[in-house]
């Protein structure tokens, strides 16, 4: 993207005093509106954003109904009481995907705007992957995966990059795992780390202290902005939890009160849920006792659906018909619903409160949808394969409570995912179409259509009723797949193709389910992936990004 001028900085000040109007001055004295510790400079124009992303959260994973279509919701009204009122205050968007339903690529199209198709960053360190005797883990498998980009590519900028062209001081804490490159190194102006998910102390279980910790960061960060006067861009990303003693003993308490008979690590997400809430809630007072609140933009979100048994379901074909993240089938690793489709709710001066917007959206999204409010809308590329240019459309006339298609470079959202995992059913793609979403399995070489506006557990295929439908949105999803030269998987020539299993996501030389001695149970969920850091320390992978 082009540097912002200052004749573009003056324009997207007074669109802010607009939009917004001129903020009041915050006071000394204690309470809501107040800054404490010392004098504050003059409040800036611009608006601030802040966005809190949780890890392996379903749509379903939390007491906020998403869709006011029961059930949306999988847990019990006050399991993530925070959200619930910070839903109320705001905007929830019914259907809200990922562009990949796996941390890295998801992530990455949260920082930059770009798809993961198109960065070449589908996965991590595929190509590292050896079995024992030092072969390919896939030459038995009826396709090969291709190797992804492991960093983002020469000019691509974040968002801490793109709001720092405008003036914005940004930070990011907690689990970052966009390529091995510190964010600081990537445009945001303070960070704790290029931390993947075993945090900065690189323990099996980060959580509980991460959670609080991350959050007291934040909180400081914006008392520090504030107390400057610059406008600035916040983003806290959750680490997962994978056994119950990674929440705290009163979030734990919680949610085996509310959702008893559960125990382990389902449990520990479950609790681990309440925890993130209450750091939700702590970022949100905090942000009221600034005075803020009428000029700060607040983002909540996940990098992919909640791990699961299998996450095939309906699209991929290996998974079965799992419930990690009802109503939907398929989980992490799967581009059924229950793999990308997950909540985002948005609160800010302006946004229609307690609404539900069915416009769907993306995780590309999010980044101009901030260039936009902050009086910098981006321009959509004329060429899907330029590189630098930002994918994805602004969200702002949703949150108005409009309902048109999001303007994007590409009209029909597409979900790219070549790669084998989770008992994904091999390597697939996904293609939205108004109520129609079209599935293809280059392993089982399927093609299947739901009519996902009224089976949204993907349940009937409709392919062989509509097949002009098909024939179209495969060229279509073709034709996008193309234009942003993605990596695709290929055929396997080897005779013995497709008498295999994929490789092992989890464990593997010295990890194990377990995550290896000393992984204990947490070690299986983060422990290292084969011999890159299994071993006795369990969770102990590499910092390159291996770990998932």
């Amino acid at each position: 993207m082009p540097s912002i001028v200052p004749s573009i900085i003056a324009f997207a000040a007074s669109i802010a005093l607009a939009l917004f109007g001129a903020p009041p001055t915050p006071t000394q004295s204690g309470g809501a509106g107040s800054i404490k510790g010392g004098s504050a400079a003059t409040p800036s124009a611009k608006p601030n954003f802040v966005f809190i992303q949780a890890e392996a959260q379903g749509w379903s994973s939390t007491s906020v109904d998403m869709d006011g279509e029961p059930p949306s919701a999988a847990r019990p009204s006050g399991l993530t009481p925070n959200l619930e009122a910070f839903a109320k205050e705001g905007t929830r968007f019914s259907d809200f995907y990922v562009t990949c339903p796996r941390c890295t690529p998801s992530r990455t199209s949260f920082v930059t705007g770009i798809s993961p198709a198109k960065l070449h960053m589908t996965y991590q360190s595929e190509g590292s992957r050896k079995t024992a005797d030092g072969d390919s883990p896939y030459k038995l498998m009826r396709m090969i995966p291709p190797t992804p980009d492991v960093d983002l590519p020469s000019g691509v900028k974040t968002t801490g990059g793109l709001l720092g062209d405008l003036g914005y001081t940004s930070a990011h804490f907690g689990k970052w795992h966009v390529g091995r490159k510190s964010p600081t190194e990537l445009g945001f102006t303070e960070c704790d780390g290029a931390n993947s998910n075993q945090g900065p102390d690189r323990g099996t279980a980060p959580n509980p202290t991460q959670a609080v910790a991350i959050t007291d960061r934040g909180i400081a960060f914006m008392r520090e902005q504030v107390k400057a006067g610059k406008p600035f861009y916040l983003q806290i990303s959750h680490y997962g939890f994978g056994a119950e003693e990674e929440a705290t003993p009163e979030s734990l308490a919680t949610a085996k009160a509310l959702v008893p008979g559960v125990s382990g690590k389902p449990m520990g997400a479950i609790a681990g849920a309440n925890l993130v809430d209450a750091q939700v809630g702590r970022v949100l007072a905090a942000i009221a006792e600034l005075g803020i609140a009428d000029r700060t933009f607040v983002f909540y979100s996940a990098d992919h659906g909640a791990q699961g048994a299998g996450g095939g379901g309906a699209s991929g074909g290996g998974g079965g018909r799992q419930q990690a993240n009802p109503p939907f089938v398929g989980a992490k690793g799967s581009v059924s619903e229950g793999g990308i489709r997950v909540p985002l709710i948005v609160r800010g001066p302006g946004v229609k409160a307690d609404s539900v917007s069915h416009v769907r959206a993306s995780g590309m999204d999010l980044v101009p949808t901030m260039l936009d409010l902050a009086g910098a809308p981006v321009k959509q590329p004329t060429t899907l394969s330029s590189i630098p240019a930002i994918e994805g459309g602004t969200l702002l006339p949703a949150l108005k409570g409009g309902t048109e298609q999001v303007q994007r470079a590409f009209p029909d959202l597409v979900v790219h995912f070549p790669h084998y995992d989770l008992n994904n059913g091999g390597p697939a793609t996904a293609i939205y179409r108004d109520q129609w979403k079209l599935v293809r399995n280059d392993d089982a070489g399927t093609v299947k259509l739901y009519d996902i506006g009224k089976d949204r557990a993907e349940s009937t295929d409709l392919a062989t009723a509509n097949a002009d439908l098909v024939a179209a949105l495969v060229k279509q999803m073709d034709s996008y797949l193309d234009a942003v030269h993605a990596q695709r998987a290929v055929k396997n020539t080897d005779p013995a193709a497709g008498t295999g299993k994929p490789p092992e996501r989890r464990g593997g030389q010295g990890g194990g389910q377990g995550g290896g001695q000393g992984g204990g149970q947490g070690g299986g969920q983060r422990g290292g992936r084969g011999g890159q850091g299994g071993g006795k320390g369990g969770g102990k992978s590499k910092q390159d990004g291996v770990d998932q």
